[in-house]
């Protein structure tokens, strides 16, 4: 393994710093040549941490670096993808902070599809949901778009198992790394993706699921895609996060309209009034799409 190599893969096991957090090290040291040699105090201004913070890091980089990591991931059957490998999504670097690597498990070449679309809604969605997506994913797989959501509960499950009934292509972006399943009854379904599909994090395997890792996951399903569509979501909820991402990251927004006086269609009713897309089946999104590619 290259010396950059080993030395980012040693550094991201032990710290998951953004891409940008790393630019100012690699202007000086484009190669990662001195990072093995670096002293704390060096550590603590490159990546602006404390001098304690940057005594921890230096112990724990220290105690990892001679690993093996080609045979380590490869036992795992996980693929690491940093960011200047060949199937990076060149997409997911108009992110202000773009994950300096990924670890995957299935298909990587869903990765370079051509047309990505992320699907996303509350935990607690309900049928309305699952209708929903049942008449807008059959016309996206038709086209060869694949389909991107969290895992999660409610809508997130949804849009996975709905496409793969249809014998489409779909991605999970996990908040935690790959040795866990979670939620623990998406066990099953996490399995069976990451044998025909893919599923992504930017977690190492061992990070178990953190409630502060979720929001930031959002901002690489929002990353990965051409477009959002949103289901149901109340007004202040995790998921909007995501269609925050998504307006910073210049993306098309659809939304699901629904019942005005459901609070779980508070949140894309409002966005519908705010500008959004008002989605009502698969083909609209493909034509939207078609229009937005021509007026560039």
């Amino acid at each position: 393994m290259h010396p950059f190599d080993a030395a980012l893969h040693a550094l991201h096991y032990v710290r998951q710093y953004p891409l940008n957090r790393l630019y100012p090290l690699l202007q000086v040291d484009p190669e990662l040549e001195t990072l093995p040699h670096m002293k704390p105090s060096q550590l603590a201004y490159y990546f602006q941490i404390t001098l304690k913070q940057a005594i921890q890091l230096h112990a724990e980089f220290h105690q990892v670096y001679q690993t093996d990591w080609h045979a380590f991931y490869a036992k795992q059957q996980i693929v690491p993808i940093p960011f200047y490998n060949e199937h990076y999504p060149i997409s997911l670097l108009d992110v202000y902070d773009p994950p300096a690597m990924l670890y995957c498990k299935g298909d990587i070449t869903l990765l370079q599809k051509y047309k990505k679309i992320a699907i996303v809604g509350s935990r607690k969605a309900t049928n309305y949901s699952q209708k929903c997506l049942t008449a807008i994913i059959p016309p996206l797989i038709s086209q060869n778009i694949t389909i991107v959501s969290g895992l999660a509960r409610g809508a997130d499950r949804m849009a996975h198992e709905t496409t793969i009934a249809h014998l489409g292509n779909t991605i999970a972006v996990l908040g935690n790394g790959l040795h866990y399943h979670y939620p623990r009854e998406h066990k099953t379904l996490q399995l069976e993706m990451e044998k025909k599909h893919l599923v992504l994090t930017e977690y190492p395997p061992h990070m178990p699921p953190q409630k502060w890792q979720f929001p930031k996951r959002n901002r690489i399903i929002s990353g990965l895609s051409d477009g959002i569509v949103l289901t149901e979501a109340e007004l202040k909820s995790g998921t909007m996060s995501t269609v925050e991402y998504g307006l910073d990251h210049g993306r098309n927004i659809f939304s699901v309209p629904g019942d005005i006086f459901s609070p779980l269609s508070a949140g894309p009713n409002k966005l519908i009034y705010e500008g959004a897309t008002p989605v009502l089946h698969g083909q609209q999104i493909i034509e939207e799409m078609k229009n937005n590619s021509s007026r560039k």
